[in-house]
């Protein structure tokens, strides 16, 4: 998957969770949290869940990866603020 791909992928991922969670960041924090999303997402969904998903280009499948990934950084970094 490109650069470009990832970037799309991380802007609505991160739009999306952002949007769950409820947050700001701008778009610079949105592609951030989504990519970082992506990378979680992906692991969650693969290496602990067993589940053949993955990130894998500009789809439906790697959108919601990648938005429960962000979801899941987004819920972690509140309680490590609180």
């Amino acid at each position: 998957m490109g650069i470009l791909a990832w970037i799309i992928v991380g802007v609505i991922a991160g739009w999306l969770a952002n949007l769950i969670i409820g947050g700001s960041g701008g778009l610079i924090g949105s592609i951030i949290i989504g990519v970082i999303g992506a990378l979680v997402g992906g692991w969650l969904s693969t290496s602990i869940l067993g589940l053949p998903y993955d990130v894998t280009g500009i789809n439906l499948t790697s959108i919601l990866v990648a938005t429960t990934g962000a979801v899941v950084v987004l819920f972690v970094a509140g309680l490590i603020r609180r």
